[in-house]
Order: structure tokens, then C-alpha cells, then sequence
């Protein structure tokens, strides 16, 4: 999975869950104050980026530093590309 694709399924996540302008989600967009969410939509964002990544989020410490788009997205990536290859390769194939 490149880091296109993450981008773009994260992406997803936000235009659904939270029926976001695609053209209004940014790196520099602030979570709370640009994109509007608040910290039950967060709840709702860590949900779904478990869902579509089937990872379990609570044991990163990093989630606590996400206050951009852009942090998501390298939050996201980081966590998915310590993972192993072969889970890696299982959401590609699984999302297909």
C-alpha cells in the first residue's frame, strides 16, 4: 500500500463519516477548528480508520498528537509501514 493510497483511504474515512468537501480536507487543516470535528467525531475517526486498517489505534501513543490532516496521514502511515508486510499486503488485497 503506498502512501497515496493511505492518504486517499483516510480520505475516505473523513468524507464519509463526517460529510466533508473532499477539496476542504488539507495537510495543514486543523481537526477541530478547520475541519469542524469535535471529540466525539474523533471517537467516530478512530473507529473508522481501525476499520479500514485493522489496526487498534489505542496502543499508539503517537494518536495523541494528531491535530492536522496531515498528522493523521503520517500517523497512519507510520503505524501501517512498522507493520508487518504480509498485513500490509492483507487490507490491500481485502479493500480490492
Amino acid at each position: 500500500m503506498t502512501d497515496s493510497d493511505i492518504r486517499s483511504k483516510i480520505k475516505e474515512v473523513f468524507v464519509k463519516n463526517f460529510e466533508l468537501d473532499e477539496a476542504k480536507i488539507q495537510d495543514d487543516k486543523l481537526l477541530f477548528d478547520d475541519l469542524g470535528l469535535d471529540s466525539l467525531d474523533i471517537v467516530d475517526l478512530i473507529v473508522g480508520l481501525q476499520r479500514v486498517f485493522k489496526i487498534d489505534l489505542r496502543k499508539y501513543s503517537e494518536i495523541k498528537s494528531i491535530r492536522t490532516f496531515g498528522d493523521v496521514c503520517n500517523v497512519i502511515n507510520k503505524i501501517i509501514n512498522e507493520q508487518k508486510p504480509d498485513a500490509v499486503n492483507k487490507i490491500s488485497d481485502e479493500q480490492k
